[in-house]
């Protein structure tokens, strides 16, 4: 039987790159924000319908978000509020920009951060907070709104990781930081952008990836080298080029996903996927079922699965020393969910043969074991 890996990322074919190409051996300019850079920026400003000067690209998420801290004057030393239950480039950012992870737990039904218990955690924090980063949980959209009204009543700095979330993305005063990696919806290889609605913002994050270069080649502030590629921005404009047909590739197959996981109340998809939003992972909550005999049956039947943030951000060897809260619900969310494949091209066949696998009981693996043993003798 055919195995099934858990992601076939799809990026532009060559033929749709090479006019953009073409345009960079034109122009002779590769990086520093050239012009297919400035392009791409002006089109996802158009895409959502944002002033200009409110998106600039960087070459990685990670970065983005160490850049957002620091162009928002976090303070080095101070604690930073990230949920346990993101990926660990969430917290690897907040240690680049000079802050310490504190890690809390996340909301039982959204998986994110709710901005009003953060306001009372940061009461009891062992240390100054300095900053919150929330997270866009493997897509689904947060309220975006009230980490605006939280930044604007704190004062604190905050920066939204939706790294995963360029479908559900509503733009705001917050800087948000969405990923370009090739395993993402939209996906250039590697890269990122800021969302921001407050241009001052976006020019701190372009000026600290730019050496500290402010018009001038003068370095005004510490700074790093983050710019995107021409390169990376021609793919990046190709995709948005198809991203139409993209998204109801994206949609096609987290629908039937939906459809056929409709009645089963032992299995739930996150809010809204496939129907409001898309996203290139399909994460399942096996509602309280041990993930590790689920991954067993697909694995048996070839199926790859994938724990894409393992057991939270803050399990991991280089980060284990960090502060944090009790964590109920980010360890609940590590023993019970679990990505299944999910890629443009899948086949309802596919989708079907997957689903089935989840949906089998511990009874109905005994019975096929059985038969296929009797089929054997």
């Amino acid at each position: 039987m055919t195995s099934l890996p858990v992601m076939r990322p799809r990026l532009p074919e060559a033929q749709s790159l090479l006019p953009y190409l073409q345009r960079i051996d034109h122009a002779r300019i590769y990086s520093n924000f050239g012009p297919l850079c400035d392009e791409l920026e002006a089109r996802l400003e158009a895409h959502f319908r944002v002033p200009n000067h409110t998106v600039t690209t960087v070459v990685n998420a990670t970065l983005g978000l160490a850049l957002a801290l620091t162009a928002q004057e976090a303070r080095p030393g101070t604690l930073c509020v990230i949920p346990a239950w993101t990926f660990v480039a969430s917290a690897q950012a907040a240690v680049i920009a000079g802050l310490v992870p504190f890690f809390v737990d996340v909301d039982r039904a959204t998986w994110a951060l709710d901005p009003n218990a953060v306001a009372g955690i940061i009461e009891r924090t062992p240390a100054e907070v300095g900053a919150v980063m929330p997270i866009v949980p493997f897509g689904r959209p947060i309220d975006v709104a009230a980490w605006d009204a939280f930044r604007r009543k704190t004062r604190l700095p905050v920066v939204i990781d939706a790294a995963a979330g360029f479908d559900s993305l509503l733009p705001t005063g917050t800087p948000a930081v969405v990923s370009l990696h090739a395993t993402k919806a939209l996906g250039c290889g590697e890269g990122s952008f800021v969302l921001c609605t407050d241009p001052s913002v976006i020019r701190g994050i372009r000026t600290r990836a730019n050496f500290g270069f402010d018009g001038k080649r003068q370095a005004v502030v510490p700074a790093l080298n983050a710019k995107l590629s021409e390169y990376h921005a021609a793919v990046a404009n190709a995709a948005l080029d198809e991203w139409t047909s993209a998204r109801a590739d994206w949609l096609r197959v987290g629908r039937a996903y939906r459809d056929r996981l409709a009645e089963n109340a032992g299995v739930r998809l996150q809010a809204g996927f496939g129907e409001s939003w898309v996203s290139s992972v399909c994460v399942l909550d096996l509602a309280g079922r041990d993930a590790d005999s689920v991954e067993s049956t697909l694995r048996k039947a070839g199926i790859e699965t994938r724990r894409w943030w393992g057991d939270g951000a803050h399990a991991q060897p280089s980060t284990l020393q960090f502060p944090k809260t009790a964590l109920p619900i980010t360890e609940r969310l590590a023993r019970s969910t679990i990505a299944v494949p999910l890629f443009r091209d899948m086949t309802i066949a596919d989708i079907e043969r997957i689903v089935d696998c989840v949906l089998e009981t511990p009874s109905d693996r005994s019975a096929r074991i059985a038969e296929l043993n009797h089929s054997a003798k």
